[in-house]
């Protein structure tokens, strides 16, 4: 599996999204990280886990901390990634707008066009 596909794994988990936003503040560990979730520590570290084959987060070892710290440069090449398609839906919302547009002229020139009124 490559680098994205790993990246784009991880991040498929709103409690692994959760703990990355925590690590975006600084480093945390287990237990700090485990605090805002209703889990153990242990489910939280099969999180961390699976957080750090993807390459989004490093954890070191310090005695028995074992910190946990966000790793940047996976999200970048996501960002990257996803950017091309930012240009694709920008354009089409452009295009949408026209059209809305121009339906909405049309229907001012129709409603311009007929009688008010009912035929006695």
């Amino acid at each position: 599996m490559d680098q994205l596909s790993r990246s784009f794994q991880a991040l498929s988990d709103p409690t692994r999204r959760a703990i990355l936003e925590r690590l975006s503040k600084g480093s945390a560990s287990v237990s700090e990280l485990a605090e805002p979730f209703e889990m153990s520590g242990p489910a939280v570290t099969k999180h961390l886990k699976v957080l750090e084959r993807a390459g989004l987060i490093s954890r070191e070892k310090d005695a028995q901390y074992r910190p946990s710290t966000l790793n940047g440069a996976p999200l970048k090449m996501a960002q990257n990634w996803m950017e091309q398609y930012r240009h694709f839906w920008e354009e089409s919302f452009d295009r949408l707008d026209e059209y809305l547009k121009s339906i909405n002229v049309n229907r001012k020139k129709t409603k311009k066009g007929k009688k008010h009124g009912r035929k006695k």
